[in-house]
């Protein structure tokens, strides 16, 4: 008989859901309740934003995995150009000759804007994404199921997509259809679109910030988790594990990844592994390095060589910095220095910390600023 192969339970890459949803348990319950209460709960209608790393697109991957086990079905989506068209493709029915296209220039009644429409291919009706979705919900209700939209990168959407959605949520709602829809995204998202005035059903939707997990979850799911591999991790090389994820959900599943990687590796031919000191900062050095491959070096590709010559200014202090301080630093006045503090805190990027006082809110991010900023100062065009 084969010997059962052991794998790595930690799935340190986007959108993999971890071996434990640890810190989203209020969350998760939110969604379960407005699964259960019908139309119109507030779970039904719910937008998640955090910086990157903090587990969006896990999230709206097990939304979808509790929607289905209720029998509902499920469509997601990640915001980019032609989205409407896609979420009619896939609403298509799966027998007949009819195609749906988009056609984002229909005028809303007296709304003002525009809404996303299709027309069939053969008579060139116009069909709204509420008409498309409204047949998939005919047919899912006669069975009690429902519909789930997921949204991905929302702050990344076309406005006419977006006016589409918004209009096919508000009357779906009003006529107690059983769906619901998630927007996920960075929190640029809330600024971009809580303050268009077509969009007003978002500023109803239940808000939830992606944010931290006590460290305390965080010993227990790493205990938990390598025990279930047949691996002990305790004492010191716990301690060591758990402090180095500064509990940023991305950095629990590569710190776990990489550690019980390295532990494997280290005792190949042990039935049952003890994690040494040795592993486990091993196994940190290696996080600490694909982290900046991961996250930090793409959330700086957003930013403008502003943005960037404030967190390099950010980066010299050893703590949380002085914000008349920075300014000073960039060579600019505290009032111009203050609009890209407010960027930079509006994207989660850095963080007050007290009156006149900033700090980094994603982990690591000082020191690997410190390590490339000759790099970084050169290919964004930057002065030393």
């Amino acid at each position: 008989m084969p010997k059962t192969r052991i794998v790595n339970p930690f799935k340190p890459s986007a959108g993999h859901l971890p071996p434990v949803l640890i810190g989203r348990d209020i969350i998760l319950d939110d969604f379960q309740e407005g699964l259960d209460n019908g139309s119109g709960a507030p779970g039904r209608l719910m937008r998640i934003t955090g910086a990157r790393g903090t587990g969006k697109t896990v999230m709206l991957a097990e939304f979808r995995r509790m929607a289905e086990q209720q029998g509902w079905q499920t469509i997601s989506e990640t915001a980019s150009a032609g989205m409407t068209q896609r979420l009619l493709e896939k609403l298509q029915p799966k027998k007949g000759n009819l195609s749906f296209s988009f056609e984002p220039s229909i005028s809303i009644m007296s709304m003002g804007g525009s809404l996303g429409g299709v027309h069939y291919e053969k008579s060139r009706m116009p069909l709204t994404l509420r008409d498309a979705m409204s047949e998939r919900l005919d047919a899912l209700e006669k069975h009690d199921a429902g519909l789930l939209v997921t949204i991905d990168e929302a702050q990344a959407a076309d406005r006419d997509d977006m006016v589409a959605i918004a209009t096919t949520v508000q009357h779906l709602t009003s006529e107690d259809r059983n769906i619901a829809f998630v927007f996920a995204g960075l929190p640029s998202m809330t600024s971009k679109w809580l303050n268009d005035d077509v969009m007003t059903f978002l500023r109803r939707a239940q808000p939830e910030r992606l944010g931290d997990v006590p460290l305390v979850e965080v010993s227990q799911a790493f205990t938990d988790t390598f025990a279930g591999t047949g691996m002990v991790l305790e004492g010191t090389p716990l301690d060591l594990a758990t402090q180095a994820t500064a509990g940023y959900p991305f950095m629990i599943q590569l710190v776990g990844y990489h550690i019980w990687r390295v532990a494997k590796r280290h005792h190949p031919q042990d039935i049952s592994i003890t994690v040494t000191v040795e592993d486990a900062e091993a196994g940190v050095r290696d996080a600490l390095s694909r982290l900046g491959d991961t996250v930090h070096g793409p959330e700086l590709d957003g930013l403008s060589p502003i943005d960037k010559t404030y967190l390099l200014a950010m980066a010299q202090d050893d703590g949380p910095s002085s914000t008349s301080t920075i300014a000073e630093r960039m060579g600019k006045d505290a009032r111009y220095a203050s609009m890209y503090r407010m960027r930079l805190i509006e994207a989660q990027v850095i963080e007050e910390r007290g009156y006149g006082k900033v700090d980094f809110a994603i982990p690591y991010l000082r020191e690997y600023l410190r390590e490339h900023a000759a790099y970084i100062r050169m290919t964004s065009g930057i002065a030393d």
